[in-house]
């Protein structure tokens, strides 16, 4: 099923070494820093300030490179939050971590929120619609940051009402390769531009299977390879219709098998357990002579 692609002009034609001053030659977790009341795995835990905050020093401690904070909701079903409640919501997050010296990314698909974001000490820009809304992309240009681009199918009040496809791994790549394209007409670096399969963002569970059996189609672009499966409905399709935080060995099997197709960040909730996981996992495979 999976077709080999071609690097194109601009576009890396080897594996990745690095992405925001990060090296690839280790798995690297960004985690997951939800400033809202209403996310579909932790909604309300960390909508306070200080709770935020409080999250990301935990997350850093316990081995995460990245924090990714977010002020909205993209949960199916999800409403839109007005641009200056969710400038409300991550900025003083991205303030007082950045002063810390974390390494923070920006999940959002609003340029105002972008550029607060970035203002306020954001490195990455992190968007689900990848970067195809009013003024994102030129936003992102202007800032001069790292992008990741996250496939999506729809909008999330609306994306699995009947996500449909022909060949769901040639049409998620395709999509993002284009998105990849218009960034590097807009003035973003090759090296600078990560992409995201959208993992549950107008995908049936079978087209996220489909997806995470031919993760090597994406990484065989030459761009590093975002995973975000943490705690995600189709592992509870598979098992039993756990709730979300039942679903963390789902979500550490499903990030060792995107490991081996050469995926190397991965968007996590539980940042302890799949650093040891794929800790573990690296070090039988360097003692089997396979490296990584």
């Amino acid at each position: 099923m999976t077709t080999t692609v071609s690097a194109g002009e601009g576009v890396p034609s080897a594996a990745p070494s690095s992405f925001a001053g990060l090296t690839l030659d280790r798995p690297r977790l960004m985690a997951v820093i939800n400033a809202t009341p209403d996310s579909f795995s932790d909604g309300g835990e960390a909508f306070a300030v200080e709770d935020a905050v409080r999250r990301g020093r935990v997350f850093l401690a316990e081995g995460a490179d990245i924090l990714d904070v977010g002020g909205e909701s993209t949960r199916p079903g999800a409403e839109p939050v007005p641009v200056a409640e969710e400038i409300r919501r991550v900025v003083p997050v991205i303030e007082a971590l950045a002063v810390e010296g974390a390494l923070i990314s920006i999940d959002s698909r609003r340029a105002e929120v972008m550029r607060a974001a970035v203002n306020a000490g954001a490195r990455i820009i992190n968007d689900v619609s990848a970067l195809s809304g009013a003024g994102a992309l030129e936003a992102a240009a202007d800032l001069g940051v790292p992008v990741i681009l996250m496939h999506m199918q729809g909008e999330p009040g609306t994306m699995q009402d009947n996500p449909s496809y022909g060949d769901v791994v040639a049409e998620v790549r395709d999509g993002l390769l284009a998105r990849a394209q218009a960034c590097r007409e807009a003035g973003i670096a090759a090296k600078d531009i990560a992409l995201d399969p959208g993992i549950g963002f107008g995908k049936t569970v079978a087209h996220n299977l489909a997806l995470l059996a031919h993760l090597d189609s994406l990484t065989a672009t030459g761009h590093p390879v975002v995973l975000g499966v943490s705690r995600k409905s189709y592992i509870a399709r598979i098992d039993r219709d756990v709730p979300p935080g039942e679903r963390v060995a789902g979500s550490v099997a499903t990030a060792l098998a995107a490991w081996d197709q050469g995926v190397r960040l991965f968007r996590v909730h539980d940042v302890a357990e799949h650093r040891q996981a794929l800790a573990v996992y690296g070090a039988i495979a360097e003692a089997g002579g396979k490296g990584s």
